[in-house]
């Protein structure tokens, strides 16, 4: 993508987060959004057709990060040690807090609450891959019994995984991502009795 034109999306999604922390999204308007990105109504209709694709376009992108972030640990392999893990490969908290303001709206806003299920089934759909991969190891140690279900496995990790994005958001994310990483390793370690 062009150069000006990822700025201007930039803009465009920045200017929609601020006016996100403002007003509910059904009163913003077009107009709303050009004057806060200080851009022409006929730059937003070469990019978008209404503000909801805009706003498809800020969440997609997120997502899309998130799950960027979410598989950075497994390094382009099919699977990941567990054991082998270091905090400083999980990028998860480095993820939210570039997209602090879209995390901090979406946990405190009434009208974007919508939007967290999705970024739990997201989230859902990432660990039970990372299940998937893990199994499939050779360094797989097969302690997880067979009797546990990976449905409600994966949904018990992104639960977890989001209720600390959550708590981090409401206590203003004072710690950094490197201390998150680092608690959330010692959870799971503390979890799998290591």
């Amino acid at each position: 993508m062009d150069r000006r034109i990822r700025k201007t999306k930039q803009a465009f999604h920045q200017a929609l987060l601020q006016l996100l922390e403002q007003q509910d999204f059904r009163a913003i308007t077009i107009t709303d959004i050009v004057n806060a990105a200080d851009v022409n109504r006929g730059t937003f209709y070469k990019h978008y057709m209404y503000k909801e694709d805009l706003l498809d376009e800020l969440i997609e992108g997120v997502l899309q990060d998130l799950t960027d972030s979410y598989m950075e640990p497994y390094g382009g392999n099919n699977y990941l040690d567990v054991s082998e893990l270091v905090s400083s490969a999980i990028t998860i908290f480095d993820h939210v807090a570039a997209h602090r303001s879209f995390y901090r709206l979406i946990i405190h806003s009434h009208s974007m609450s919508g939007f967290q299920q999705r970024i739990c089934s997201q989230l859902q759909r990432l660990c039970l891959q990372g299940m998937n991969q893990v199994s499939s190891s050779p360094y797989a140690d097969n302690k997880q019994p067979s009797s546990i279900h990976p449905e409600l496995f994966a949904s018990y990790q992104a639960y977890a995984i989001w209720g600390l994005i959550m708590n981090w958001a409401q206590h203003e994310f004072e710690a950094s991502p490197d201390y998150m990483a680092e608690q959330l390793l010692l959870i799971v370690n503390y979890s799998a009795g290591r």
